[in-house]
């Protein structure tokens, strides 16, 4: 039996069915990526962006399997004008759940004013960071004189790889964000389980405000989601 036909695996496959985004392609590279292992919790977040005359979609899914997360996400790119040709681009990454360092969640309600127990979500904004690769972001660097032709040599920032999803009521649907929700609980529980125990830790932390004030400008707000 393979891992995606257990009753998680078929939940799964239903799932990446239902978004129809090269369904038989994503499952395959899933199915070899889990290399044996049962899948657990899950999300399949689909989006969608418009670019002038041009639509592009791509697909993100997330895997919990025993010890560690799966991460696939696909792309797709028209190489003529006609769509007739058509790449698609498929990565995934395996990662240990005890790298994860935060799982970070925003949550947007509308008239909070009026909140009571059980209101649901509006829109939710799902944060995992790990223990990986490093991303270094450069610029030439300046000066305060604005007439200076010096070459000052080049300035930047390396941060965390993360991950970051938004996902809205009105662009994905109430199912979706409670889908979401009920993912970061369960990874949550996945990466930090609780324990009476003294908790060792060789991996820097990201704290999760830092993690959640990088998505504005890492993953920001599309006008298409609502």
């Amino acid at each position: 039996m393979t891992p995606l036909s257990s009753p998680m695996g078929r939940d799964l496959q239903a799932d990446i069915n239902r978004a129809g985004f090269y369904p038989k392609m994503v499952l395959d590279v899933i199915d070899e990526a889990l290399d044996g292992r049962d899948p657990g919790d899950h999300l399949v977040h689909l989006e969608t962006h418009f670019d002038q005359n041009e639509v592009h979609r791509h697909i993100t899914v997330l895997v919990l399997a025993q010890d560690v997360l799966l991460v696939a996400h696909v792309d797709d790119q028209q190489l003529d004008e006609s769509g007739r040709q058509i790449m698609a681009q498929i990565s995934t990454e395996l990662v240990q759940l005890a790298k994860v360092t935060t799982v970070a969640s925003s949550y947007v309600y509308h008239q909070p004013q009026n909140y009571r127990t059980g209101d649901p979500v509006k829109e939710l904004t799902l944060g995992i960071a790990w223990a990986g690769a490093q991303r270094i972001d450069l610029a030439p660097a300046g000066c305060a004189d604005p007439n200076c032709e010096g070459d000052h040599g080049y300035t930047g920032t390396s941060q965390q790889e993360d991950l970051v999803l938004r996902v809205s009521a009105e662009a994905d649907g109430a199912g979706a964000v409670t889908a979401a929700r009920n993912f970061a609980k369960a990874i949550r529980r996945a990466s930090a389980p609780r324990a009476t125990g003294t908790i060792e830790t060789s991996a820097p932390v990201t704290p999760a405000a830092d993690l959640l004030g990088r998505v504005s400008s890492r993953f920001g707000r599309n006008p298409n989601q609502g």
